[in-house]
């Protein structure tokens, strides 16, 4: 592919013809100047680059598109059905002669009339292997990143050793003069210059592991989209085969799109595109009837054909909608009879039966056969690519007002954006489109009465759903306020209470393992940039669960005691302070052992949080005054400190904590989770 000269040509090309297809639809239903000024602009690149890959017949045929619509640049006023009929043949033109130089044919099998046969459709394409080597590189090197941030920590505990070495080296004054000799004040200055030096490396070497990794970040996304291909790629090919087979059997139609751009795995898009093709075939042939019908009927004369996409908790759902004549059900028991089936299981047949019956092929209402309809097979057609996708198909049908055929397939994979929240110490996603609103839920705002947990939003009574405690973690909320997103789904609202809002982004979904045992409210996973997984939940599944919730007595803020934070550090103690009241704890502090004691002698607390190398008492002979204390030998306490040594943690077992936590190896999830069971 190195030497293919058309290697460029061939991405510019196919744009462009995309781009005029869709001017030219626009057109169609009535577009004014504009349009016929974008596709000169269209036309005249196309035949530029033509030319400069010697491809004459393309560059003549954007030429022959320029001089058919040159005269109505200004004014659609004269332009005429046989005019836009004009500039279509040319354009078919350069599709056959393009899918001739990409050495595929991207033209529709020939089963269609001449005007709609050549309405090509575009072969959807995704290079899933080298994408996927792509993602694996990123992954692998975030993985060393994450050795790099091992490093970076490393280097932040050799500088504190350095503040150390520099304290202890630190040169005295007494009386005017030093008390250690000048040896003591050149150490003090070397390692203070050592000090400097770790300092200067590690703002270097961080801010490089956080460029390195936001880049690698934006990479793996990007490759992520790359293995994606949006929905609206299809919907220009299928409106002109619409549109193409409609004027070859004398009907006419308004074609429509509803739903957004969902990007999905292009092999499944392909195989969704083949089904899609056969309904809108079906709709055309069997559903929209000939205007003269419709009139009679009381209808305009042209049919609607509505393609909605949508994505419906883990399936995407694909519906095309005619608003004809609908499905002849008795013809379709006839038809089958024909075939062989009994009359036991042809008579009195629901309409779900009967389009089973039509799935399988081999039966259609039509009367004759023609180019696009009347051999059963195009149904067929549909039930096998959504079958090989594991997907389903419904049918609703009424007579006189229209069908609508939908098809569901597995959420392979798929791109959405989520929020993304933080609940029992891990992020989740919710699929944004289901929020409706965040909010910051005040404790006393939750109400347990009637058997079910609600808060008002709206002026309206939401079920609630505390969604650490769904997943898990902890049951109740914290004792003051928690952040609240308020999601819709087709069952209602509901309130879903969360530990932190972390943002909007776009994520790529992947549908779980077909044996895995999962949770309802769980709808999928999505790989982070260091391949780590990350669930995506359910709304429906999130509101169902809101609703089921058992009530449950709410615990007064004062039934658990304090905690009390002793550290000399004013960093670590806004820090824990911090962590600790965002899980619903009230908390106090000290700035040394000995005030610690005094403070705890004049009130009860459910835990101590110890700093171990405090001036003064160390946190170790605090503890070991606690516990010979009568009124305070039974509070338990948990060091944090940044020993890590054996025999400093041994030293805190056996003076009695119940916890050691070394700082560098500080986790707020690993915190709370000793504390809970501690406090409980």
């Amino acid at each position: 592919m190195a030497d293919d000269p058309y290697k460029y040509f061939r991405l510019e090309a196919r744009d462009l013809l995309d781009q005029s297809s869709a001017a030219l639809l626009e057109l169609e239903k009535g577009g004014g100047a504009a349009h016929v000024q974008r596709m000169l602009r269209i036309a005249h690149t196309l035949k530029g680059a033509a030319r400069v890959v010697k491809q004459p017949e393309i560059a003549d045929g954007a030429h022959a598109v320029e001089d058919a619509l040159s005269p109505f640049r200004d004014d659609t006023d004269g332009l005429r059905h046989a005019d836009i009929e004009t500039v279509r043949r040319h354009l078919d033109a350069i599709l056959e002669r393009f899918s001739r130089l990409d050495g595929t044919d991207e033209s529709p099998a020939p089963t269609v009339a001449p005007s709609a046969a050549a309405e090509p459709v575009r072969t959807i394409r995704a290079e899933i292997a080298e994408v996927d080597t792509l993602l694996d590189s990123i992954t692998e090197t975030h993985a060393l990143v994450t050795g790099l941030r091992s490093t970076l920590r490393t280097v932040e505990e050799v500088q504190r050793l350095a503040e150390l070495v520099t304290e202890q080296l630190a040169p005295r004054q007494a009386a005017g003069s030093f008390k250690r000799g000048l040896g003591a004040k050149m150490t003090y200055e070397l390692a203070d210059d050592v000090r400097q030096g770790i300092v200067g490396v590690e703002r270097r070497l961080s801010a490089a592991v956080d460029l390195i990794d936001r880049e690698l970040r934006q990479a793996h996304d990007a490759a992520q989209q790359m293995r994606l291909v949006g929905t609206g790629t299809v919907v220009t090919a299928l409106e002109r085969i619409a549109r193409g087979m409609a004027r070859s059997v004398g009907k006419q139609i308004a074609f429509a799109v509803r739903g957004g751009d969902i990007r999905l795995d292009a092999n499944v898009l392909a195989v969704v595109q083949g089904a899609l093709i056969q309904l809108i075939r079906n709709a055309v042939a069997h559903g929209v009837e000939s205007p003269a019908e419709r009139r009679r009927a009381g209808k305009p004369e042209a049919g609607n054909i509505t393609l909605a996409i949508v994505r419906r908790g883990n399936r995407i759902i694909f519906s095309c909608t005619d608003d004809g004549h609908g499905i002849d059900l008795d013809a379709v028991r006839h038809a089958a009879a024909r075939r062989g089936a009994t009359s036991e299981r042809i008579d009195g047949s629901d309409t779900r039966e009967l389009a089973e019956l039509l799935l399988r092929g081999g039966i259609s209402t039509s009367k004759t056969v023609t180019e696009i309809a009347g051999r059963g097979v195009g149904l067929d057609v549909v039930r096998v690519a959504v079958e090989e996708l594991g997907g389903a198909v419904d049918l609703k049908t009424k007579r006189g007002e229209g069908t609508t055929f939908e098809i569901a397939v597995p959420l392979s994979l798929a791109s959405i954006e989520a929020l993304l929240v933080e609940a029992g110490g891990t992020s989740v996603a919710i699929p944004f489109d289901a929020v409706r609103t965040t909010m910051l839920l005040d404790r006393p705002a939750v109400s347990y009465r009637t058997g079910e947990t609600t808060v008002v939003h709206d002026s309206c009574a939401v079920p609630f759903l505390w969604l650490p405690h769904a997943l898990g973690g902890v049951k109740q909320p914290p004792a003051r306020r928690c952040p609240c997103a308020v999601i819709a789904s087709a069952a209602g609202l509901a309130a879903i209470g969360v530990e932190r809002l972390l943002g909007v982004a776009r994520i790529v979904v992947r549908s779980l393992p077909e044996l895995s045992v999962g949770s309802p409210i769980v709808a999928g996973a999505s790989l982070d940039g260091e391949g780590k997984p990350q669930l995506i939940l359910s709304p429906e599944g999130l509101a169902a669960a809101a609703r089921q919730t058992a009530a449950a007595e709410p615990q007064p803020a004062s039934v658990r005691r304090p905690v009390l934070v002793v550290d000399d550090s004013l960093t670590t103690r806004m820090l824990e302070q911090g962590i600790l009241e965002a899980a619903g704890y009230e908390v106090d502090l000290a700035v040394s052992a000995e005030e610690a004691l005094e403070i705890a002698r004049r009130r009860r607390y459910a835990l101590f949080l110890v700093d171990v190398d405090m001036p003064g008492m160390t946190g170790f002979e605090f503890v070991e005054c606690v516990r010979v204390d009568p009124v305070l030998r039974e509070t338990p306490a948990i060091l944090v400190t940044s020993r890590s040594d054996p025999a400093d943690r041994q030293r805190g077992r056996d003076v009695g904590a119940q916890g050691y936590i070394v700082k560098g190896e500080f986790d707020q999830t690993a915190l709370l989770s000793m504390i809970e069971p501690l406090v409980a």
